[in-house]
C-alpha cells in the first residue's frame, strides 16, 4: 500500500502541438488542462520532456492531496520515458499514478478507472507500462470505435465530429471529477460513481 503523503501524478496522454490539439487521442490533454484550471495554475517547461502543474486537490490547506498534472511532450508513443522521469523526480509510487487517456473499446463519453490490465494497442499505455509496469491506475475515457472500415490511426487522429463536440466539455468535466475523486476517496469509491 502507498504512504498516503506521497504525491500523485497524473498523466494527460495526448500529443504536443496544435495540428492534435482536437483529436479524440488527446482526449488526456483536455482532461490535463480543466484540472490545472481548477487548481488555477498554468503548464510550466520540465526537464522531463513533459509540462507540469504542481498543487493540491481535495479540501483547502494541508488536507489537500500534493499532485502533480503532466502532459508529456514526446508523442504519445514515447509517453514512457517522461512519465518515468516525473516519477523519479517527484519521487511518486506507480500505484500513485493516473493516466488519463482515450478508449476505443468503450463507448463515446464513458468512463472506465481501473489500476492495471493490458494496453488493449495504446501506444501511450504500451511506453507507460514498459518503463513502470502495468500496476498504474488509468481513466479511460470513451471514443468509440471508428466507423465502417475505417483505419484505427486515421481515426484516433481525427477531431472529435460535430456532434460529439457538443457533449465533450461534459464528458471531460467528468473525467476531471473521476480523477479528484480517485485521488481523494480511492478507486473503488470512484469506480463506484463514474464506471458507466
Amino acid at each position: 500500500m502507498t504512504d498516503d503523503t506521497s504525491p500523485w501524478l497524473v498523466v494527460g496522454l495526448g500529443n504536443p502541438g496544435g495540428e492534435y490539439a482536437g483529436n479524440r487521442h488527446n482526449v488526456g490533454f483536455m482532461v490535463a488542462d480543466l484540472l490545472a484550471e481548477r487548481m488555477g495554475a498554468r503548464f510550466k517547461a520540465h526537464k522531463s520532456r513533459a509540462q507540469v502543474v504542481e498543487g493540491r486537490m481535495g479540501p483547502p490547506g494541508p488536507a489537500g492531496r500534493r499532485v502533480v498534472i503532466a502532459k508529456p511532450m514526446s508523442f504519445m508513443n514515447l509517453s514512457g520515458g517522461p512519465v518515468t522521469a516525473l516519477r523519479d523526480f517527484y519521487k511518486v509510487p506507480v500505484g500513485h499514478i493516473v493516466a488519463v487517456h482515450d478508449e476505443l473499446d468503450i463507448d463515446y463519453g464513458a468512463l472506465r478507472l481501473k489500476i492495471g490490465g493490458g494496453d488493449n494497442g495504446h501506444n501511450g499505455l504500451k511506453s507507460i507500462t514498459k518503463s513502470l509496469g502495468a500496476d498504474y491506475c488509468r481513466v479511460r475515457f470513451g471514443i468509440g470505435r471508428p466507423p465502417g472500415r475505417m483505419d484505427v490511426a486515421a481515426y484516433v487522429l481525427k477531431d472529435f465530429s460535430a456532434a460529439e463536440r457538443r457533449e465533450l466539455d461534459y464528458f471531460v468535466d467528468r473525467a476531471a471529477d473521476a480523477v479528484e475523486t480517485l485521488i481523494a476517496d480511492g478507486l473503488e469509491r470512484a469506480q463506484g460513481t463514474y464506471n458507466s
